[in-house]
């Protein structure tokens, strides 16, 4: 990929930070990087400034036109979250409908569906929050057993899900539910798209470490779905799940850079103000998690530039959110040495450093190992893959292989230069 930006991206780049420095809200300005979705004025100022930048033109950028985005380069995606690190701006509130659910509908949705929701995804009139995980199926999602029967033009859900995020401020939750209990477990599972308006829903809260209560659990006592909001084929929901996943795993590890750089730029500021810069220990840390981010950025571009290539979220995205989950951690414990005992400080205190946020950002932290896919089960997957890799290894090149080989053997052998476009005949 080349980085040299043209003189058309560079200007692309000008509008959107002049923008930034003129309509970003002075109270949601630095707050990136330890900002709560579990407040309801905090989410109604994030709705409304998703709504604010979605009429400058900039949510969804990389949506098609015919769904309501510009079909912005993958240059132009980088830009854009360069811009928002750079200026602090919170992340988009309706990420998950943005960078989950709205590619899914793109690509399972019927059109009826497509016209109906995803306008209102860009837009952030309607939240979203998904309901995948249940007390016994979590890393095992297909284990669910959620159940929704069929009952005159209507599914029946009853069930619990549990780890919904936003659940208590969701307008709509997409929904993953067993059809056909006889079935295999990968083949009985369907798509639905819930009304969290709709009787019999409950949602209870779920107080985390922080405090706050961002997670929830959510029960369903005979509710009455719609049959058109089912996304895809009754019973084929896994296919659909897995294109949703994988978006998340990568489109959403992209999305999170952006805290994690505003946090980033933070604590070398705090490292300035401290004088702890001259501390060798401490200028290794730092510029660890400055290489550390530098990676982590690159992965994404690779992975977005698949994608927006009309490519498939692969398993760069799994690779992605488990170094994202590593790096944020280290960041928040490096933070913690660096303040000392003023880290432990919750918002509210005037001895607090940048209003307390660091605190909530080290308690917060610890979950980034859990979240959109915990640790353990994302490294058993990469195991998995080099057990794949090696028994290939063992069997030896293919047919194909082999022809390709003898062929190039029988080729003049050219020696590359080091230098582009040079060679040598040897």
């Amino acid at each position: 990929m080349n980085f040299d930006f043209s003189e058309q991206e560079e200007e692309f780049r000008k509008e959107v930070r002049h923008w930034l420095e003129t309509n970003l809200p002075d109270d949601l300005r630095g707050r990136a990087f330890a900002s709560s979705r579990a407040d309801r004025d905090e989410v109604r100022r994030l709705r409304a400034w998703q709504k604010t930048m979605h009429a400058a033109g900039y949510v969804g950028m990389d949506w098609p036109r015919e769904f309501g985005g510009r079909g912005a380069s993958i240059v132009e995606m980088v830009i854009l979250y360069q811009e928002m690190a750079r200026a602090e701006s919170p992340q988009f509130v309706n990420r998950g409908g943005i960078s989950m659910l709205g590619p899914t509908l793109m690509k399972h949705g019927t059109p009826a569906q497509q016209r109906r929701f995803l306008p209102k995804i860009l837009t952030a009139e309607e939240l979203w929050c998904q309901g995948f995980s249940e007390p016994n199926a979590g890393s095992d999602l297909a284990n669910l057993q959620t159940r929704a029967e069929h009952d005159d033009g209507h599914f029946v859900v009853n069930g619990q899900k549990v780890w919904t995020s936003m659940a208590h401020v969701a307008d709509w939750c997409f929904l993953l539910v067993r059809t056909s209990p006889e079935a295999p477990k990968h083949k009985s599972i369907s798509f639905l798209l819930v009304d969290m308006k709709t009787p019999g829903i409950t949602v209870r809260p779920l107080r985390q470490i922080t405090g706050e209560a961002e997670f929830n659990e959510v029960f369903f006592d005979n509710v009455r779905v719609p049959s058109e909001h089912l996304v895809g084929r009754l019973d084929e929901g896994w296919s659909v799940a897995i294109t949703t996943l994988a978006y998340e795993r990568d489109l959403l590890t992209f999305i999170r850079h952006i805290s994690l750089r505003n946090a980033l730029h933070r604590l070398v500021r705090l490292v300035q103000q401290q004088k702890k810069s001259a501390d060798p220990i401490v200028r290794q840390k730092v510029a660890s998690l400055w290489t550390s981010e530098q990676a982590l950025q690159l992965n994404g571009y690779r992975s977005l530039t698949n994608i927006l290539r009309g490519g498939a979220p692969g398993p760069e995205g799994s690779t992605s959110k488990l170094f994202w989950s590593q790096v944020d951690q280290d960041l928040a414990q490096t933070a913690t040495e660096v303040i000392g005992p003023y880290s432990q400080i919750a918002p509210g205190s005037p001895w607090a450093p940048d209003d307390g946020q660091w605190e909530f950002y080290e308690l917060l932290a610890r979950a980034s190992g859990i979240r959109a896919g915990t640790s353990e089960i994302l490294r058993n997957i990469h195991r998995g893959d080099d057990r794949r890799l090696g028994e290939v290894a063992r069997r030896g090149p293919g047919r194909r292989q082999r022809e390709r080989r003898r062929r190039h053997r029988r080729r003049p052998r050219v020696l590359l230069g080091r230098r582009r476009g040079t060679h040598a005949a040897g």
